[in-house]
């Protein structure tokens, strides 16, 4: 199947916002390959009887976004966008269930480097992250929203750009930067990342 234009997208959305629960149906089925190939990116890290798969994640964060009533859809980069909040607040939710259920301390150690994703056995990692952003969303927002697009959506620098509508050098100067911040925040001495 060929990629949805971004107008056939952006026109979707905006006749879904509308009230048309038909555009969403027609508008599903042009983006679930994309949010699989999100879901798939970010979690390709994990080991392999980890308990949350793309699919279920793309499922989850649908279920939210669905949820989403009082949104005015502006374009396919909003849409996205919002989507990628959607996964990190699965993930999040994900790793709390997870941590709540085993209760034991670990080694505080986060990977933000190309290839990053959030494996559930690090569960309290993910919510120091999760603490962290929220920190540098009050500060900053559009690096945390860098951050969120790399780290829990799993895009490439110039995917982030994209979503974004900014500059991929403006996303690397960013995503330098938000990093700088997060080792801080967390307290790490050593940087386990790029």
């Amino acid at each position: 199947m060929e990629k949805p234009s971004g107008q056939e997208v952006t026109a979707l959305l905006r006749e879904w916002s509308a009230g048309d629960r038909g555009a969403l149906e027609r508008l599903m089925p042009l983006v679930y390959g994309e949010l699989r190939k999100l879901a798939a990116s970010h979690l390709r890290s994990e080991r392999g009887d980890h308990t949350l798969q793309p699919t279920a994640l793309v499922h989850e964060a649908y279920l939210r976004l669905v949820g989403q009533r009082s949104v005015s859809w502006a374009n396919r980069a909003h849409f996205f966008g919002i989507a990628a909040q959607m996964m990190r607040r699965v993930l999040v939710d994900h790793a709390r269930r997870r941590l709540a259920a085993k209760r034991s301390p670990g080694t505080l150690r986060i990977d933000l480097g190309e290839e990053t994703a959030a494996a559930p056995d690090r569960a309290p990692e993910l919510l120091a992250l999760d603490r962290a952003l929220t920190e540098l969303e009050r500060l900053d927002p559009r690096q945390a929203r860098v951050v969120e697009l790399r780290f829990f959506a799993g895009l490439s620098v110039e995917e982030t750009a994209e979503v974004a509508g900014v500059s991929t050098a403006t996303v690397k100067r960013e995503w330098r930067t938000a990093r700088a911040f997060l080792r801080h925040e967390i307290g790490l001495d050593a940087a386990p990342w790029a």
